[in-house]
């Protein structure tokens, strides 16, 4: 389908909207074929709707839909991610819609798109996947950079169109085509070659059909690698002898069109490549490299603000400091100067060489401003060139395509920094020919002995640096699994790694003992939740520590999707580090100790507890039925059930869990007690029920069979006597509280939530304060973007100090407070009072009343931020586990 119709399609959708069948109307504006789209809609055996709850369409690869009448899509979604086979299934697309607003969250990319229903059409571009168009519109700061990605891709996918072999020889030749096409380009506008040299050539000297430009370009980069043109065609004598290896070898030029020959001189003639960003060429990789070869290898492209992030903290900063006691003292600068020339920088998952490029340009200007410096005590300096080589730059690169870019792309800064130290100093340094840069290598990072690629002496300074490939546990190919089997060889709890954990293992190997230090931007589920134990033990046993590190922020790129996960920049460095600085936004602050979890605090680390650390109710899982869903009904089951048979209500029991507290949803369960069983078993309904428990429990697996003779029965039972404080299993990272409430004793706990039996109203302030908030997203994690609670982790260790009767009551009577706001607010959900962007104010204000008496508790005077509220609590946590263990 033309993506002109799409649109049109999706245009005429949104006007009339068919609520029983939008869904199967909007795939087949995608062009999903007819036949897959009745399949999907039958309820017969064999649809391809996998899912199991009525109004809800899950169709593996392809989408987790559901329509709701709820106001609050998001936390509908990210519900439904939870009890649905997400992973299994795999959905490109969740969609969530109330036909007033329109979520939805790619999975592929972690991107979602949250807009009024009838903006659907302005923004239809989001779900092209589903007609195989993978690619949108680049978004980019620089207007140059958009031109040139745009054109690029679009030259990209002529080429591939008219070249279509994709054995591993022919890729790897077009993306050595590719570089020194960018090169010709790049050469062409920054002085390198004459003014538009290239581009004008191939307007002139070829074919309007194209039939001779791959004959011409293969000319033309032989002539590129020879010093003695004499042999050669004199029209091409212009171009002058590159060198450095870039067009050293034979790679057979991809044939061209027309219309593929016109786009490449339109990517010349109508762009002025002197203006792209260095961090164009990563950009560039998004925009044409294989989506489904991107995706497995999980390649992430940092923009210039957040690679500063990671470079400032982990060398440049302290650079610059010593440049300013230096500025006196013309020694003292050359001797900088000098040092800045043995540095070695390493990124060891490079990609286009981003980090690299960044870091090289910013030690030219520090050499720079070091010369200007010493001109202003030694008038008569003369400087010659620049003393910072390529050479001292490093990287280990999987893909092919971009190691090719990030050679190239070496080679374009250091002729932009030697242009600016030109027009600055007066001194030239020929940019051709090209010099060979062997440092940039071609393989796994995880595979290589980083040693090899780039030696290390104690007292020498290294510096590692990066954004290395994240991908959880589940989300890891079976290489990636080997990878972290071969690095994590000696430890036992590898197997939940992110795969990130990887680039930390190596590089703390690579730092220990030395001088060298280390900084890599990585998602924040390293410093939180179970990854927190799995991986920072082994790392600390090599006497590494935390010299600095950045809080959480939202990481986005320059790259064609822009990514938008949480992230952290974490350091590596020898124990003997004098200081620790942990970076936010807006400061910076000295710290004692950085600890796994980034505070200010030991390195103590949160470990699944069984019991509570403080004096506090016990807190357990709601029951877990292991039924196949036979003993659960929903509301119109349940009507008609009792409908038929009036008496079996007293066999039915509500369920209380996550969805059900957060949204008010309904659903029963049958609930028979062992003396009821007989009279249970007279209701035809109900005793079919326990027989296809039964039969469920005999296939279902080893524990499953081991309740088959209590098929009438949840696995788990308990019950309350006077009420259930619940909290849902999964919360929003984005809420400032967990959303927990009273229910009564009637209610049947699910799994799906935490449950406290019969509890006091003191612990509902308690469990949803603040502090209990922080000590959450800490111990357990986040998921994507949602919190996965667990009592464990969070609750049972979660610090509180003994406190008096009347300290007590204070914070009971608060609890009341927040219990009479939700009343006054009842005609809304749980999960849109807790909304940020709806919570009502009465409830707003009752939280914060009841925040400043529990963290009153900790101490006396006020916190600044949350950083020093989770610093306070991990220093109690420690202190209170030492006390435990005594």
């Amino acid at each position: 389908m033309k993506i002109a119709e799409i649109g049109e399609s999706v245009r005429q959708l949104v006007l009339a909207p068919n609520r029983d069948r939008f869904l199967y109307e909007l795939l087949a504006a995608y062009g999903q074929p007819k036949a897959s789209i009745t399949r999907l809609e039958s309820k017969d055996k064999g649809s391809y709707n996998l899912s199991k709850v009525e109004g809800v369409v899950l169709w593996k690869k392809k989408v987790l839909y559901a329509s709701t009448a709820l106001d609050d899509v998001e936390s509908y979604a990210e519900a439904l991610i939870e009890s649905q086979a997400v992973e299994k299934h795999s959905p490109r697309f969740v969609v969530v819609t109330n036909f007033e607003r329109f979520y939805v969250l790619d999975t592929k990319t972690d991107e979602t798109l949250d807009i009024l229903f009838v903006e659907l059409p302005k923004h239809f571009d989001f779900l092209l996947p589903w007609a195989n168009m993978e690619k949108a519109t680049v978004t980019l700061d620089n207007p140059a950079d958009v031109k040139a990605a745009e054109k690029m891709a679009k030259l990209f996918d002529l080429i591939k169109a008219d070249n279509p072999s994709s054995d591993p020889a022919s890729v790897h030749s077009l993306n050595v085509f590719l570089s020194r096409l960018l090169f010709c380009y790049f050469a062409e506008d920054t002085g390198i070659f004459k003014r538009k040299l290239f581009t004008n050539k191939i307007e002139s000297q070829t074919s309007r059909d194209g039939s001779d430009v791959s004959s011409y370009l293969d000319l033309l980069f032989d002539v590129l690698n020879t010093e003695d043109k004499a042999s050669w065609p004199s029209y091409l004598h212009e171009f002058e002898y590159v060198n450095g290896g870039l067009f050293a070898d034979k790679h057979p030029t991809p044939r061209f069109t027309a219309k593929s020959r016109q786009i490449l001189i339109e990517c010349g003639a109508e762009l002025d490549w002197s203006e792209i960003n260095p961090d164009i060429f990563g950009s560039m990789i998004q925009a044409v490299v294989d989506v489904k070869k991107r995706g497995k290898m999980g390649m992430h492209y940092t923009n210039v603000q957040n690679i500063m992030k990671v470079i400032k903290p982990l060398f440049l900063d302290a650079l610059y400091a010593d440049f300013e006691k230096s500025r006196g003292s013309t020694k003292k600068l050359l001797e900088l100067q000098k040092r800045i020339t043995e540095m070695k920088f390493f990124d060891p998952a490079c990609g286009s060489g981003n980090f690299l490029i960044i870091a090289y340009k910013e030690i030219r200007r520090l050499e720079m401003e070091i010369f200007n410096q010493i001109s202003l005590h030694e008038r008569q300096a003369d400087f010659g060139i620049t003393g910072v080589q390529l050479s001292q730059f490093y990287g280990i690169e999987l893909d092919d395509f971009a190691h090719e870019i990030a050679i190239l792309a070496l080679w374009l800064a250091e002729h932009q920094m030697n242009v600016a130290f030109t027009n600055r100093f007066g001194g030239y340094k020929p940019t051709l020919p090209l010099k060979p840069s062997g440092n940039i290598f071609h393989g796994n990072a995880l595979e290589i002995d980083w040693t090899q690629i780039c030696a290390r002496h104690p007292k020498e300074e290294v510096f590692l640096m990066g954004n290395p490939p994240y991908y959880g546990a589940k989300k890891q190919t079976k290489e990636q699994k080997a990878d972290i089997a071969r690095v994590f060889q000696q430890t036992k709890t590898y197997r939940n790694l992110d795969y990130i954990s990887c680039w930390f293992m190596l590089g703390a190997r690579y730092v220990s003992g030395t001088d060298a230090r280390a900084g890599f931007v990585t998602t924040n589920s390293i410093v939180q939740g179970e990854q927190v134990g799995l991986l920072w033990p082994s790392v600390f046993e090599l006497a590494v520590v935390i010299p600095f590190a950045h809080e959480a922020f939202k990481w986005e790129n320059n790259a064609k999707n822009k990514a938008g996960v949480t992230c952290v920049v974490v350091g590596l460095s020898s124990d003997d580090v004098k200081e620790r600085w942990l970076y936010s936004q807006d400061q910076k602050t000295l710290c004692k100790n950085i600890s796994p979890y980034l505070t200010d605090a030991s390195n103590a680390i949160i470990f699944k507890r069984s019991t509570p650390l403080s004096n506090i109710a016990e807190m357990v899982y709601g029951n877990m039925p292991l039924d196949g869903g036979f003993l659960k009904l929903e509301p119109e089951q349940l009507s008609e059930l009792l409908q038929e048979f009036p008496q079996a209500k007293k066999f039915i029991r509500p369920l209380i869990g996550g969805n059900e507290l957060l949204y008010d949803e309904k659903r029963w369960c049958i609930w028979i007690e062992d003396d009821q069983l007989a009279e249970a078993e007279l209701i035809p309904p109900i005793k079919k029920r326990i027989q296809q428990v039964r039969d469920f429990r005999i296939n279902g697996g080893e524990v499953a069979q081991t309740l088959v003779n209590r098929s009438h029965q949840f696995r788990y039972r308990q019950m309350a006597t006077r009420g259930i404080l619940v909290v849902p299993c999964t919360s929003s990272e984005r809420r400032e509280y967990l959303q927990v409430g009273f229910v009564g004793a009637e209610n049947v706990s699910m799994n799906s939530a935490q449950v406290i039996y019969d509890p006091e109203p003191f612990s509902l302030g308690l469990v949803s304060s603040r502090m209990h908030m922080l000590w959450t997203k800490a111990a357990c994690g986040a998921l994507d973007s949602r919190i996965r609670y667990s009592n464990l982790l969070s609750y049972n260790n979660f610090p509180f100090p003994s406190i008096g009767l009347e300290k007590r009551r204070e914070i009971t009577a608060l609890s009341l407070q927040i219990l009479d706001e939700r009343e006054r607010n009842a005609e809304m959900t749980l999960a849109e009072m807790y909304d940020p962007k709806r919570m009502p104010p009465g409830l707003k204000k009752a939280h914060g009343n009841l925040d400043v008496a529990i963290e009153s508790v900790y101490r006396r005077e006020p916190f600044k931020n949350d950083s020093e509220r989770l610093a306070h609590l991990f220093h109690l946590f420690e202190q209170m586990k030492a006390k435990n263990n005594a």
